[in-house]
């Protein structure tokens, strides 16, 4: 890995429990990393707000939902450019974004479950461990793979498994899945990182 923290945008349109996280990694000297900018797609999320708790000036692109896909993209990759991130992790980001040219293959995403299973548009958050458990499916998991225009349709980087319990409900399993998520994620950056340094 380069000596060199790769430097990241982190897409955020919830809570920011996966900002939060990849903070304390980076904090912690676990993940050579720096976080750059946080962007969201919503006003009124609670990640802002952990965002500013972490000492980061985050910003709002679009949150009255007035521009069209391609013109929210060009203004989201303008502010990614100027803070000269090199990865953009999406982390809970419920917009379709467009991903220009020359960021394919820089583009991150972390999807609660294992891929292709469960995802595409619609499938996010809750509405994939209910399907899970109503499917009856005996594993589930996350997984992180590289964002192209087709909703949870990239290449794939990495997969953790979680077994699912005949005792779980959607909490219980959403919460078992985040933990697996809380690895999953920075181990994906540093990969991302080793393969392009």
């Amino acid at each position: 890995m380069s000596s060199d923290p790769i430097k990241l945008a982190l897409l955020l349109s919830g809570g920011g429990r996966s900002l939060q996280n990849l903070a304390e990694k980076v904090d912690a000297g676990d993940l050579q990393a720096s976080i750059e900018l946080v962007i969201s797609n919503r006003a009124d999320c609670f990640g802002l707000q952990r965002a500013r708790d972490l000492g980061l000036a985050p910003l709002v692109v679009d949150g009255d939902r007035r521009l069209s896909p391609e013109e929210f993209s060009e203004e989201v990759f303008a502010r990614i450019e100027q803070a000269r991130c090199d990865l953009v992790v999406l982390a809970g980001f419920l917009r379709f974004l467009p991903i220009p040219d020359q960021w394919l293959g820089r583009v991150i995403n972390i999807h609660p479950s294992l891929l292709p299973a469960f995802g595409g548009k619609g499938y996010y958050g809750d509405r994939v461990h209910a399907a899970v458990l109503k499917r009856g499916v005996k594993f589930t998991g996350c997984t992180v793979h590289y964002v192209d225009n087709v909703y949870d349709n990239g290449p794939i980087l990495l997969q953790r498994c979680v077994e699912v319990s005949p005792e779980d409900d959607v909490s219980s399993l959403a919460a078992r899945v985040f933990e697996e998520e809380k690895l999953a994620l920075p181990e994906a950056i540093a990969l991302h990182a080793q393969r392009h340094a």
